[in-house]
Formats: C-alpha cells, sequence, structure tokens
C-alpha cells in the first residue's frame, strides 16, 4: 500500500515541469537523511515558489488511491504548494515528540496559507492524538479558511475530537456561514446534545429576526425529542423553499412517530424522500 507521502509525490512530479521536479526529489532526499532544522525550514518556505501555487489535479483513481492509502483522505481542492509543503514535512518531520516539535515551530511562524496546508495534512500525521490540541485550536480559529482547513472533508475531527469538541466545531461553522455537508462523519456523529444546542440556535436566531441555516435541521432530525419536533414542524412551515425540505428530511430521520405524522402533513415533500428525489445534501458527510 503506497504511503501518503509517496501518493502527493507521483502527483506532483505527474504535474510539475521538469526542474520543479528535481527540486523537489532532491529536497525529499536531503530531508529523510537527516537534514538540520534550518535547512528544513528553508526548504518549506521555498516550496511556494518552486513549486507555484496552481491546483492539484486529481482523477477519480487518484482520490481513490488516496482512500485506500489513508481512508477519509480528500485531497480535493487542493493546490500544488500545499501538497508539496506536506510531502516536505512528512519527508523530513520524524517522528513522536520530534515530528509534533517541528509542526509547532511551522505554526509559530506560518502565514495564512502554510496554516492551511499544515492543518489540511492532520490525518496524515505520525502519531495522531499529539496534534488534537493544535486541531482544536484550528476550529475556534476566526478565520474561515483556517477553520474549513480542519473541519472540511477532513477525517481527523469526526476520529479524534470528544463530544463536547465535535459538538462546538458544528455549532462555530453554522455561526461563521461555513457549510456543514463537508464536514466527514456529521451524520455518524449527530447526537441529542448537538440537537438541542443547535434548536436553542435556531431560537436565538430567530429571536433576533435572523435566518436559520437549512442544514442545521440536518442533525437534529435523527435525536429531536418534542420540542425539536416542535421546531421541525415550524420549519415545515417556512417560507423558504430550502428549510422546508431539509426539514421533511430530519423528519424523514427520526424515528419518533410523531415524525412520521408530520411528514405526512407534506405528501409532496415525503414522495420525493421516498423516492430518493430529495436527499440530503452530501459532499463528504457520512
Amino acid at each position: 500500500m503506497p504511503r501518503p507521502m509517496d501518493l502527493m509525490t507521483a502527483w506532483l512530479q505527474a504535474q510539475l515541469p521538469p526542474d520543479a521536479q528535481s527540486w523537489l526529489a532532491d529536497q525529499c532526499t536531503r530531508l529523510e537523511a537527516g537534514a538540520s532544522a534550518r535547512e528544513f525550514n528553508l526548504a518549506i518556505s521555498l516550496v511556494p515558489r518552486r513549486l507555484g501555487k496552481a491546483d492539484l489535479v486529481l482523477d477519480a483513481a487518484a482520490l481513490a488511491a488516496a482512500e485506500v492509502a489513508r481512508p477519509g483522505w480528500d485531497p480535493r481542492g487542493w493546490s500544488l504548494d500545499q501538497a508539496g509543503r506536506l510531502v516536505l514535512l512528512l519527508a523530513g518531520g520524524g517522528q513522536g515528540p520530534e515530528f509534533a516539535d517541528r509542526l509547532r515551530q511551522l505554526f509559530a511562524t506560518a502565514d495564512i496559507a502554510e496554516m492551511i496546508a499544515f492543518y489540511r495534512g492532520l490525518p496524515l500525521y505520525p502519531d495522531p492524538e499529539r496534534h488534537e490540541a493544535r486541531a482544536r485550536e484550528g476550529v475556534r480559529s476566526g478565520m474561515k479558511p483556517i477553520f474549513e482547513a480542519v473541519a472540511h472533508r477532513n477525517p481527523y475531527p469526526a476520529e479524534s475530537f470528544d463530544e463536547n469538541a465535535w459538538n462546538h466545531m458544528v455549532l462555530k461553522a453554522l455561526f461563521i456561514g461555513s457549510a456543514l455537508a463537508p464536514i466527514q462523519g456529521l451524520d455518524r456523529r449527530a447526537n441529542p446534545t448537538l440537537a438541542r444546542m443547535l434548536c436553542d440556535y435556531a431560537h436565538e436566531r430567530r429571536a433576533a429576526g435572523r435566518p436559520v441555516g437549512p442544514e442545521l435541521w440536518r442533525c437534529v432530525g435523527p435525536h429531536a425529542d418534542d420540542a425539536a419536533l416542535d421546531d421541525l414542524a415550524a420549519a415545515l412551515r417556512s417560507a423558504d423553499v430550502a428549510e422546508r425540505e431539509a426539514a421533511a428530511l430530519a423528519l424523514a430521520a427520526c424515528p419518533a412517530p410523531r415524525a412520521r405524522e408530520l411528514l405526512a402533513q407534506e405528501p409532496g415533500l415525503a414522495a420525493a424522500i421516498e423516492t430518493g428525489r430529495l436527499a440530503q445534501p452530501g459532499d463528504t458527510a457520512r
């Protein structure tokens, strides 16, 4: 089974011009042999200049190979410099405490573009438990691109966060206007506490005269109690088509008999769900 580092190297070599290919191969050889901290940091900093910032082009076979190499790894939307930085980090970062220390040093001086790359690399690092505090720091960020580097298309939060950290990440996504669908494990990690938090958030939004993002109801439906079902009934009567559809999907996912009764009041939506014409918007949530 190929290592993620080897896959990224192959993807880069297929897209880079010869001089950039040679530079990357030379840097990997030197770093794997044990380059100094200064050489390591210099190589990381030179990546955008040497490799460029174009999109990393990945076909279906590449994405399938990523899933095999590291289940849940989804490098869609990455750039050449992001992949290049991660290749060099994995080549020269060492193991255990040494790797964690090198990553800490990189974050200490990283700009936003570098942080995005390093956060996207979380599922690829050795000793994943060493990086949980770093991941939590990322989802606390007020900068949407940083938050999404951890939260979107990244298996690390669903695998490593406890329920409290997970719930606050989902709530934070709604608060900053970030989509929920690309959060891996969104449906699997839905829980009653999160459902109550989201209903409270919806009440606050409505009281302030602000709209409620339809995606919110996705995490409420499977764990809806009587109060939450009242909220879903109200959402089912919304003037917003997207919210009505989201409420119907949430009701369809709720095991309570009352949920089926409420959904039956909207036969058109119920039929659309039954036939598959209406389904949860999904990217990586599962």
